[in-house]
Parts: C-alpha cells; structure tokens; sequence
C-alpha cells in the first residue's frame, strides 16, 4: 500500500490563501510541487467543509439576513409562477374541451 504524504496545517492555509487571492492552480502546484487536484481538494474543504459540519468563518449576521430576503423573494416569485401555470393549465383544459376532436374538414374539398 503506497504511503501518503501529510501536509502542514499552515502549508495548507498558505496555499488556499494564494489561490484565493487568485494565483492559478498550475502555478501553485508549481511552485509548492503539489498536485492540482490536491489543491483543489483543500480549495473546496476550506470553502465547503464536511468533515465536521462546522463552517470555518461563521457568516455575518448581515449575511444571513441578506441569503434569508433572498430566499423569500425566490418563494414568492415560486407561488406565482405556479399561481400562472395553475390558471394556464385550467385554460387550456376548457379550450381543448371547447374544441371539437378529430380532424377538421379542408376547405379545399368543397
């Protein structure tokens, strides 16, 4: 079995950090002579951590409230649309009830 290679805490921050900032992924697995995909991995563990269910900087409050009007807006505008589709579907049923089935004569044939 292959052994892995541990990387510092620090190590990890410092690259995540850099890449943040906007460094590419191929320049710093350059430089620090790291995998890409390695450091895209510590990328997503410091922005969507799984590990133990924690966010590592807890959002502002601000932010919160911001995400939750958000939220709201998009279940109001939600209700509408299926408020829209309700009546849209009711008006085509009465329509194709209206309309007789079949086929319709061409006027071509008198």
């Amino acid at each position: 079995m292959a052994n892995h290679k541990t990387h510092s805490v620090a190590l990890k921050r410092q690259v995540v950090q850099e890449y943040l900032a906007g460094e590419t992924l191929h320049g710093l697995a350059r430089r620090h002579n790291l995998p890409r995909n390695l450091i895209r991995l510590w990328v997503d563990e410091e922005l969507y951590p799984t590990r133990d269910g924690e966010l590592s900087e807890v959002p502002a409050l601000d932010d919160i409230a911001a995400l939750a009007q958000t939220i709201y807006e998009c279940e109001t505008r939600i209700e509408a649309i299926e408020r829209l589709v309700a009546k849209r579907t009711a008006e085509f049923a009465t329509a194709s009830k209206e309309r007789p089935q079949g086929r319709e004569p061409d006027d071509a044939s008198d």
